[in-house]
């Protein structure tokens, strides 16, 4: 397993969107942790042109991440008056609401496009893929990893002939990497998470969710976790793509919730404008609202307010630190040692 020749037991997760970016990858990996390119949102042709750079630039192994994709049962009607209702927030920008439509995230190119480019580690978020396309990424001479967020889940991604599981905590930003995503779903801390799954399946865990500095890596190699997945951690860096108005905004300790506003998934983030007036509101119907939103949220972006587009964050957002990631890598690496050792200190004490 490439886990056990890391350096430093810590993967940089893929951060989807803007904030992925191949230098960010390159800096963690040759840090000695394991760097994550983020397929989502991607075409295949921008993936592999992405991996092919990520090659160029470090020797190491290396992830990508790609998107799962489902086929929610929309209501349509509620979804209707979603699209109306942001017809205000598009006013609001000089901009029109983009098409609400589904698509798979050019799923069928980008498993050509990692069959050829042999990547060492492909890790799935939003489902777990159906056994023969695991066995077939693995004789490539990749290994598979599947983000699961229950015990059912992982017992689903074990069968299906996963090498390891990405465990993610209630506490983690971004989106819910939930195999359906529904209404009243329970979440876990990872802590809990960890240690249910732990205690049935027997593969590598990676945990992730609120992990913001060397302490919380320490409490979770110490629960039975293989490594530790950071994303939060990272977004301050300068190798990452994050908007200057989403770094300012992580640096603050604001509150971070649960919503589907921006996209039709759950997903957490700081909370802005858009999540306190639209959450309510926003249907489950992913990728629909991610099309019809992203004219919004792009427009936003470019006049750098940070009240009208998604500021996905982990619970623990504020313990993120502006340097680079080779050094985020290496300090929260020795952080963790030390609290390790404070502890066993503690321990033998008694």
């Amino acid at each position: 397993m490439i886990l056990g020749e890391l350096e430093h037991p810590i993967v940089q997760a893929p951060l989807a969107g803007d904030p992925s970016t191949p230098e960010l990858a390159a800096a963690v990996c040759g840090a000695g942790g394991l760097g994550f390119l983020a397929a989502g949102y991607r075409s295949a042709t921008e993936m592999r042109a992405e991996i092919r750079e990520l090659r160029e630039t470090t020797p190491a192994p290396f992830g990508v991440n790609v998107l799962v994709p489902g086929s929610p049962a929309v209501d349509h009607d509620r979804l209707a008056a979603y699209l109306e209702r942001l017809q205000v927030e598009a006013n609001r920008y000089g901009v029109v609401v983009g098409e609400a439509r589904f698509d798979d995230d050019d799923w069928g190119a980008k498993l050509t496009v990692l069959h050829r480019e042999r990547v060492p580690v492909v890790s799935f978020t939003f489902g777990c893929p159906p056994a023969e396309t695991i066995a077939t990424l693995r004789d490539t001479g990749a290994e598979v990893w599947v983000t699961v967020t229950n015990v059912a889940e992982a017992h689903a991604a074990a069968h299906a002939g996963a090498d390891a599981l990405v465990l993610q905590g209630i506490e983690a930003g971004g989106h819910r990497a939930s195999f359906v995503d529904r209404e009243g779903a329970p979440g876990a801390g990872i802590l809990v998470l960890l240690r249910s799954v732990a205690a049935e399946i027997d593969l590598p865990l990676i945990a992730a969710g609120g992990l913001g500095d060397g302490p919380a890596i320490a409490a979770v190699l110490a629960a039975g976790a293989s490594a530790a997945q950071l994303g939060t951690a990272f977004l301050r860096a300068p190798e990452a793509g994050t908007h200057p108005a989403h770094r300012a905004a992580l640096a603050e300790e604001e509150p971070t919730a649960l919503t589907r506003a921006f996209t039709g998934r759950l997903a957490r983030g700081i909370v802005n404008r858009f999540v306190i007036q639209h959450s309510g509101a926003a249907p489950i119907a992913y990728p629909h609202v991610h099309h019809a939103t992203a004219p919004i949220r792009a427009a936003a972006r470019e006049r750098g307010d940070p009240g009208g587009f998604n500021l996905w964050a982990g619970q623990a957002h504020h313990l993120a630190k502006e340097m680079p990631a080779a050094e985020i890598v290496r300090s929260l690496s020795q952080d963790a040692r030390t609290a390790l050792g404070r502890t066993a200190g503690r321990l033998a004490a008694r």
